[in-house]
């Protein structure tokens, strides 16, 4: 699917503010239960997880990410997000919070990701040869690339990933109120 450049560059740098927009909505449309609280957070819980990992091995625009997650997987933070979305919308039990988690992650997250391919590309020469071996959104049981480089806490928290932990934290908050 392609979108065009400035469309993508724009959505890009929105879906931020954007998410935090849904994710108003979202809290309003909300009529959890203990069990799709319990459920839903499971599900969240597994896409923070993968964000989490993927981030220790993640050094932004310095080097190319191919260790952890990302020999199995090309974007496991966007799909860390899909996870933590779907759980949300499960946790949240309302059909209309998952028709928002649908057409926001369409509309703001494919043209990003498109986009952000686009300057690995730029960045980094052997990314084509990467990408050719590790699939964009479906992670396979074996690596499709090798690397000894493993989980650095420091990276982590450089990338600053303990805020989705906090924001995480917010919205189950939230939702059992």
């Amino acid at each position: 699917m392609a979108f065009p450049k400035r469309y993508a560059e724009v959505v890009q740098r929105l879906r931020v503010p954007a998410g935090f927009v849904v994710g108003s909505g979202f809290v309003v449309l909300a009529r959890p239960s203990p069990a799709s609280l319990a459920v839903g957070g499971s599900i969240a819980l597994l896409g923070l997880g993968l964000r989490a990992w993927a981030t220790g091995h993640l050094v932004k625009d310095q080097e190319l990410a191919i260790s952890g997650p990302f020999a199995h997987l090309r974007n496991p933070l966007y799909v860390g997000t899909l996870l933590v979305g779907a759980g949300f919308a499960v946790a949240g039990a309302h059909p209309t919070i998952g028709l928002l988690l649908v057409l926001f992650l369409a509309l703001f997250y494919l043209p990003a990701i498109e986009e952000e391919e686009r300057h690995l590309r730029q960045l980094f020469p052997d990314y084509a040869q990467y990408a050719s071996r590790v699939h964009k959104f479906w992670p396979s049981w074996r690596p499709g690339h090798a690397s000894s480089r493993r989980f650095r806490f420091a990276t982590y928290k450089r990338n600053r990933e303990y805020q989705a932990v906090a924001g995480f934290l917010v919205v189950m908050g939230l939702l059992a109120v």
